[in-house]
């Protein structure tokens, strides 16, 4: 990866975390400007930068006026993550069935990842190993589209899936839930590893309604 794609990969970072936190609403403009101080960058990576999140959806690029932020409403994220939850359900359903002993070795890590991260307190490295975690999930269910199809979708909601993570014990219930997944997919009963991953997922909209709550944003005004 080129320093101007790492780059890239950092404003990104920034920018969706800024989306997801309310910091910047709904149609903002973006200055290229403006950025490029505030961050210490050049236009080259910034731009780079833009063309991801229009990809994703979270920026729209209207030709000689700008970059702009299209931020979902919650109705859309609530119907994106019931999306998510199929996907997710369908991937644990067949890694129960399909996973290695070298995969199942690697979520139990992931998962101490996850715990050892939960008793510092430091929500950024849970969600990291929380992210090795899904990832391998998708991977253990040998349907390669499948898993394409779910990191489409997980790509999209990364930022509001990391913000939902602030919320007070919100970490704590995330582990005890994964526990419930992988012990379950341990013992092979996919179809009960499937609803806890439906349930664990579908959690996460409601979450981030109270995340945004917490900063005094009322989430009905944004369906």
């Amino acid at each position: 990866m080129s320093d101007n794609s790492r780059t890239a990969t950092r404003i990104c970072s920034i920018i969706e975390q800024r989306i997801a936190s309310g910091a910047y609403q709904d149609g903002d403009k973006l200055s290229e400007v403006a950025l490029a101080e505030q961050l210490e960058v050049s236009r080259t990576p910034l731009r780079e930068a833009f063309l991801t999140l229009e990809a994703i959806g979270l920026v729209e690029l209207i030709p000689r006026r700008g970059a702009f932020v299209r931020r979902p409403s919650m109705t859309r994220l609530v119907e994106m993550f019931e999306v998510m939850a199929g996907l997710e359900a369908w991937c644990v359903r067949l890694a129960a069935q399909r996973i290695t002993p070298a995969q199942r070795l690697y979520l139990r890590r992931a998962a101490q990842d996850c715990e050892a991260a939960l008793k510092e307190g430091a929500a950024d490295h849970y969600y990291e190993a929380n992210n090795r975690l899904h990832g391998m999930i998708y991977e253990a269910s040998g349907n390669q589209v499948l898993a394409e199809e779910a990191k489409r979708m997980d790509r999209r909601l990364r930022p509001f899936r990391r913000r939902q993570l602030d919320v007070t014990g919100r970490l704590e219930k995330s582990m005890q839930e994964h526990m419930g997944i992988l012990d379950a997919m341990e013992r092979g009963e996919a179809d009960h590893a499937a609803e806890l991953m439906r349930q664990h997922i579908n959690s996460l909209s409601s979450t981030y309604d109270v995340y945004l709550a917490s900063l005094g944003e009322d989430a009905r005004d944004r369906r």
